[in-house]
Formats: C-alpha cells, sequence, structure tokens
C-alpha cells in the first residue's frame, strides 16, 4: 500500500457479503463455514462474513449456492447527492482497474429523503468514478452495463451508504459448463443447492428422469467429484482488488484441483424424453471431468423400467418450460404415479416452479422448503418412496 493511501473498507474489517437465493440461507451458511468464513451472520437476501485472503480466493472459486460476493469498498452517511458525489470521488479507482477498462454501477436505494431514485444514484456514482479518472490522467474509462471488466454496487439505506465491488465478476451461478440450454433451464446455483439439500453423499446412485440440459447431473457430478464451482472460469471480480495475490490464489486453485476426484460407474445418469435435450445435456456435461461417465438415455419417464434405492433429482416442466403441455395436473399426477409405483427406497428431490403442482402428484412430502428462483416462488419437495 502507497505512502498516503487509505484502506480500504473490506482491508480494515476484513468482512464481505454474499448474496444469496431467498430459501437457500441453510446450505449457504454451511458452505461459507466450511469453506473457513467465520462470523457469518445473515443480511438482506445474504450472508455477510470474514474471511483470510486464502479463504476469500477458495470461497470464490468453490461455493456452489452463492450467487455474489460483494467487498465494501467505503462506507459513509449519505444526506445528498453531494455527500454520494464527494464519497465516490474520494476513492482511488486507479488502484482498481484502468482507464483502458470498462466498468458499470449498480445502485440500491431505499429511505433516503433526498436520493430517491436507484438510476439517479448509479449515474451520479459513475460521475464521480469518471471524474476522478479524468482529474488523474486527463481520460475516461468507458461503461459497459451487460459485460463490464469492473462492477461496482451502491448501497444507500436511509442515510447510510456502502461502495462494494462484485468480486465475483459476474454471477457465479455461470459456472462455464452451460453451452447449450433448453427453454427455461434451472440456474446452476438452484441446482447446487438441491443437491445440497438432499445430502447426497454418493453412496446411492442420483438419477433425473427429466433431464434437460442437465444442469442437476452436472451439479451432483461436481459435488461428489469434488469438482470446484468455479473449475471453468477464467476470470473473477477478486483479480481487481488492489491486494490481489496472484501466487496465493494460484495455490488455493491448485490445491482445490488436486482433490477432483474420477466419477464411479453408474453413479450419476438421467434421461429425457426430447432428443434436443439430451444433446444439450451430453454436450454441457463432457465440458466437466469425468463428464463422458454421465449415462444419459432418451426416454419418457413413464417407460423406465424403475428407479429403486435411487436418489431422484429433478426440476419437471411448470408450464414456462411446457408452452404445448395442456394438462400440467395429469402430467405431475403420472409423475407422481410413477415414483409410487417403480422407485421403491428411493428418495425424490423436486422442484415445483408452480407449487399448485405439488397437490398433483399424489403423495405426501417429507418436507417443503421455498426457495425463489428468479419470479417465481417455488418449492423443494421431498419424497421419502418405501
Amino acid at each position: 500500500m502507497g505512502q498516503g493511501q487509505v484502506m480500504l473498507e473490506y482491508q480494515q474489517r476484513g468482512r464481505y457479503f454474499a448474496q444469496i437465493s431467498d430459501g437457500v440461507e441453510g446450505p449457504a451458511m454451511a458452505e461459507l463455514k466450511a469453506l473457513g468464513a467465520e462470523a457469518v451472520q445473515p443480511g438482506y437476501r445474504g450472508l455477510h462474513f470474514s474471511a483470510s485472503k486464502a479463504v476469500l480466493y477458495g470461497i470464490h472459486y468453490q461455493a456452489r449456492v452463492l450467487t455474489r460476493i460483494l467487498a465494501p469498498l467505503s462506507a459513509f452517511n449519505c444526506r445528498n447527492r453531494d455527500d454520494l458525489y464527494r464519497a465516490g470521488k474520494s476513492l482511488d479507482w486507479q488502484g482498481i482497474f484502468s482507464v483502458e477498462q470498462t466498468f458499470a454501477v449498480n445502485a440500491n436505494v431505499s429511505g433516503n429523503d433526498q436520493i430517491r431514485h436507484s438510476k439517479f444514484a448509479a449515474l451520479c456514482l459513475k460521475d464521480a468514478v469518471v471524474d476522478r479518472f479524468r482529474d488523474n490522467c486527463g481520460r475516461r474509462p468507458d461503461v459497459d452495463a451487460l459485460n463490464p471488466d469492473v462492477r461496482l454496487y451502491l448501497y444507500i439505506e436511509g442515510i447510510k451508504a456502502g461502495i462494494y465491488l462484485d468480486t465475483s465478476g459476474g454471477s457465479l451461478h455461470r459456472r462455464g459448463y452451460r453451452k447449450e440450454a433448453v427453454a427455461a433451464p434451472m440456474p446452476e446455483t438452484l441446482a447446487a443447492a438441491m443437491v445440497a439439500f438432499s445430502e447426497w453423499d454418493g453412496v446411492k446412485p442420483v438419477y433425473d428422469p427429466l433431464c434437460g440440459s442437465g444442469t442437476l447431473l452436472c451439479e451432483a457430478l461436481m459435488r461428489v467429484c469434488h469438482i470446484p464451482a468455479g473449475f471453468l472460469r477464467k476470470n473473477f471480480g477478486f483479480f481487481f482488488l488492489p491486494d490481489f495475490d496472484k501466487a496465493l490464489w494460484q495455490k488455493i486453485k491448485h490445491m482445490a484441483d488436486q482433490k477432483i476426484r474420477a466419477l464411479p460407474k453408474g453413479l450419476v445418469a438421467g434421461s429425457d424424453i426430447a432428443g434436443e435435450a439430451l444433446k444439450a445435456a451430453r454436450a454441457n456435461c463432457r465440458l466437466l471431468p469425468g463428464g463422458d461417465g454421465i449415462r444419459l438415455t432418451k426416454a419418457d419417464f413413464k417407460d423406465l423400467p424403475g428407479l429403486e434405492n435411487h436418489v431422484i433429482l429433478c426440476n419437471p416442466p411448470y408450464g414456462l418450460r411446457l408452452q404445448e403441455e395442456s394438462d400440467l395436473p395429469g402430467f405431475y399426477k403420472a409423475f407422481g404415479d410413477f415414483l409410487k409405483q417403480r422407485c421403491k427406497g428411493s428418495e425424490a428431490y423436486i422442484y415445483f416452479g408452480n407449487r399448485e403442482m405439488l397437490k398433483c402428484v399424489g403423495l405426501k412430502p417429507a418436507w417443503k422448503k421455498p426457495v425463489r428462483n428468479a419470479d417465481l416462488d417455488g418449492r423443494i419437495a421431498k419424497y421419502e418412496l418405501y
């Protein structure tokens, strides 16, 4: 750190914030603690935690259910636009990114008498950043709202405000294996949460009879073979932190990669009635180590011989994905009959994007957990099939 340079908020406190989907607090908290985070505490739509550099890098690389991680750069009182502009311009932005790189600002504002609109707040911070660059080097960086090199987050609640750096470099659900997709695919983080809720330990084989583009199968493979969630990602936002330690990052990555193991034969498999979905699933699975070992079959679930003593994971169609299916209740009843009649000794974990379909399955769930998927107020249900 240069002489006279002010320490950023995360450097002073060692605290970070992990954004998560509503409903996955339990798996997310367990995951953070298992990866070495300390003082994990719930916050609004996420978790606050403490971490050393090594732990922070490992969390980015290995966490499966976290959506995004933010590092606080500055915390300040914000009564009006002048306070916001002054705080934004006071930061050493050239210590974070260069004038040749792009950036974007996302803002969320509530309860402030003078700053009432998020877009206005984002624009004010953007002006402060570019003016700091222009004053120091005579040029300004460009804004790229869709795919910036650096993404900043601004939160204002009442007069309390904070500026954060997205240290993930885009949502962590973008693993990199889903090159092909069918309609309304399940986010990778939600699929990982389902696998976590199942507590699958690799003893029983896992099967998805409605596998779509294979997201649940890929997440099951990554869990059982200890493949880091970020294995295919090339870049992370924490590379832009002014105290980023490249040698430490490479060491953390190498240590995690050394734990990857081979997929036991027959442990992960799935099927789908749609040839297009299977083609996508095969392409996606093959991008992961051991993905060639996932057995994929073209079949209607009604024609499967049975899935006894399995862990069944699936995300059935719920309207958005089944535009030509006029009888959703009938589809779910048939699927419930299949589980009841041909899946003895198994456990099924099903995501209901349309929770009205829970009553159509004809089985009593052992438990139900509310988990949001974008605008869908969905449910994960567990069925014990004795």
